[in-house]
This record gives C-alpha cells, sequence and structure tokens, in this order.
C-alpha cells in the first residue's frame, strides 16, 4: 500500500512560498511583463523564495480574509519532517490589491490553506512527470475549471530544493510551496476554491475545499 500520512501544522515552523518557479522562461518573461503593467514589481530573481508565517498554514476550510480581492491558487507543497519529505496540496492564497504594494507583504497577508493528506515523496518521484494540479471556483453555485495542468510546468522538488536551500533536502520543519499555473478566464475573488492532486499510476487522489470569507476593509 503506497504510505500516507496527516499533516501536523504544528510541526511546520519554516513556510517558504517559491514564486516564479515555471520551466518555460518566454512565458515567464511575458507574465512578468503583463504583471508590471498592473504595478506589481519585478521579482529580484527567477525563481524567488518568500519567507512567510508559519502560523498562516491551514487545514481549516474556512478562512477569512480582508476586502474583495484576494484569490487562491493551486500548488504542491513539500514537507521536510522527521521521517524524510512529503507532498500535499495547498492555495497559496494572495491578496491581489496589496500585491501591487509589496509581494512580500500580500503573501504574508493571508492565510495558506493545505490539504491534511500527505504522500511520501518517494512514491511519486519515479512517476512525478505523470501527476496533474487542478482546482475549481464556485460563487453564487456557478462552479468553474480554474487551473489544470501537470506539476512539471514548475521546475522539480530537486531543483526547487537545492536553489533554496544550496543541498539536496528540506531541513525538518519545512513546507515549501512550489509554483503554480495559469488561470483559465478571469481571476476569481472569494466563494469556494478546490483543489486536487492526481496521480494516475498509483490510483489516487490529494483533494482541499475551502471557503473565504470577506472581512470589511474599514481603511
Amino acid at each position: 500500500m503506497p504510505s500516507e500520512r496527516k499533516l501536523d501544522v504544528a510541526a511546520v515552523k519554516n513556510l517558504v512560498i517559491a514564486g516564479w518557479t515555471g520551466r518555460n522562461t518566454d512565458a515567464l518573461e511575458a507574465h512578468i511583463k503583463e504583471l508590471e503593467a498592473l504595478g506589481v514589481k519585478r521579482p529580484k530573481s527567477v525563481p524567488i523564495f518568500y519567507r512567510v508565517a508559519a502560523s498562516l498554514l491551514t487545514t481549516a476550510e474556512t478562512i477569512e480574509v480582508v476586502g474583495e480581492k484576494s484569490s487562491g491558487e493551486i500548488e504542491f507543497v513539500l514537507y521536510g519532517l522527521d521521517d524524510g519529505m512529503w507532498v500535499g496540496i495547498g492555495s497559496d492564497h494572495t491578496d491581489r490589491k496589496a500585491e501591487t504594494i509589496g509581494v512580500t507583504l500580500s503573501k504574508q497577508m493571508c492565510p495558506k490553506p493545505v490539504g491534511e493528506t500527505l504522500w511520501r515523496y518517494d512514491e511519486v518521484k519515479p512517476h512525478w512527470d505523470k501527476l496533474k494540479l487542478r482546482s475549481f471556483v464556485q460563487a453564487d453555485s456557478q462552479r468553474r475549471e480554474y487551473q489544470q495542468g501537470p506539476v512539471t510546468t514548475m521546475r522539480s522538488p530537486e531543483e526547487l530544493i537545492r536553489l533554496y536551500t544550496g543541498g539536496d533536502t528540506l531541513p525538518p520543519g519545512t513546507a515549501m510551496f512550489c509554483g503554480t499555473l495559469a488561470v483559465h478566464g478571469e481571476i476569481s475573488y472569494g466563494g469556494i476554491f478546490g483543489m486536487a492532486l492526481e496521480d494516475p499510476v498509483l490510483g489516487r487522489r490529494l483533494m482541499h475545499t475551502y471557503k473565504s470569507v470577506q472581512l470589511p476593509d474599514e481603511g
């Protein structure tokens, strides 16, 4: 039987958000220019690693955010734990209004929802290129596919770990979000966000769904 375990968020002491992790450098540059036109500053490096508070990590089914301009995005998440490396799913929920002021600030402003179930990374590493990410959004009873694509859209786990740590392992107590996929259609704010990591080789799927509740922005 493939190995699974439940995540203890208290075991995560260091939370890292890897940004601009796409393998296609031409598409990455085009996206950077698109965001520059919207007021989002160009990253200092590609990829770049944002440190955020570990307390933002949550397996809750409801999160609270300020204002109406935050949205989710699916990512595979790597965990360095005492018994080795594991992989799960998460959403780098981000305040898009704050993103035009500073990306680091925007990453820190929202909870980071993650699925509770993890897979041992060594068991999916041999067929990593077969894994797929999917997300959907739902608002006013209307559900639509939001993101879809292979994990290989992003750089490999080994490369991201090496670029961040200089070595080949994540230190125990570290979680790393590893980049996301393009959105189908317009960015969706609020409502329900669902995500899944599919493993067709071992015939299993990681899933997590959460709702974001918008708190009033009183200025």
